[in-house]
């Protein structure tokens, strides 16, 4: 288990590698930067002014440089500063993180056909008409209300979790037919033992297999796949500020929130493999 877990982190850091070379080279590729937003919003160029800004914020210096700077910076815990705001880059992501993962884990508590963010504006509305109550739309902390911030997340969780329940509930239930068609099955029922335990104890705990990659896929989605129902219920979580990240091209941010986004994958899929080894005595990790 150990070399196992050792081999798949050494895969994951060279994944990440390549992920930020990809993630770098893919914004500076994008028409525009930032000091080409703010002087068009401005109604002015002025091309010493513009040469300025690019040396002040470090754009005027190769690309390998910036992006050794990156990776030194990420290394060192220093994930450096917001171009738009000015401010370190932690402390405007480190306020979104929480919004965006509790979300996504109710979400996964909670019609596989139904968008979600066309599910969120309906129940806004149904609330709307026929209670005449509309949801928080100002993002409460837990710590300041937490009856009001549970009413405001229990609504984008229903909405986002309605569909990855219903996709959940669909691979049990064929995982678990399959499974109940096996000869053991059969000879657990021969042997009289209970519904339940047939179910439960031999039947459930080989058919959880899929389940578990499903919802390591689906955590691991909804992290960064919240853009529209973080904007619909008025959330500040992480996909949201990721776009506008992006239209501001605030490269910091947009860097440090992508690069975080592919470790929570990397390591859903690092974490239901090693639970694929607690829930199945036969797997067996070389």
């Amino acid at each position: 288990m150990k070399s196992y877990v050792a081999q798949r982190l050494g895969i994951a850091i060279l994944t990440l590698v390549g992920m930020s070379m990809v993630i770098f080279a893919l914004l500076r590729l994008a028409p525009g930067d930032i000091v080409d937003i703010l002087f068009s919003t401005a109604g002015y160029v002025n091309e010493a002014d513009k040469q300025a800004l690019l040396k002040e914020l470090g754009m005027d210096r190769p690309y390998w440089v910036q992006y050794l700077d990156w990776m030194r910076q990420i290394l060192t815990g220093d994930l450096g500063k917001s171009y738009r705001y000015d401010i370190p880059a932690w402390e405007i992501i480190r306020p979104l993180l929480p919004v965006t993962i509790e979300l996504a884990i109710l979400s996964i508590l909670a019609g596989l056909s139904m968008p979600s963010f066309w599910l969120g504006m309906v129940i806004i509305l149904g609330m709307v008409s026929w209670l005449g109550w509309i949801p928080p739309m100002t993002y409460v902390r837990p710590t300041e209300n937490f009856r009001a911030h549970a009413i405001q997340f229990a609504l984008p969780a229903l909405a986002v979790g309605y569909r990855s329940s219903a996709l959940i509930m669909r691979i049990t239930r064929s995982s678990l037919l399959e499974v109940m068609r096996e000869d053991y099955i059969r000879t657990a029922w021969a042997k009289g033992q209970a519904e339940r335990v047939v179910i439960w104890h031999h039947a459930l705990k080989n058919a959880i297999l899929p389940v578990v990659t499903v919802i390591g896929i689906e955590f691991a989605f909804l992290i960064g796949g919240l853009v529209v129902t973080e904007t619909v219920f008025n959330l500040p979580g992480v996909a949201r500020f990721l776009v506008q990240a992006i239209l501001w091209r605030d490269y910091p941010i947009v860097q440090n929130l992508v690069m975080f986004i592919a470790i929570v994958v990397i390591l859903s899929n690092l974490f239901v493999d090693m639970l694929y080894g607690v829930l199945d005595p036969r797997v067996r990790y070389g």
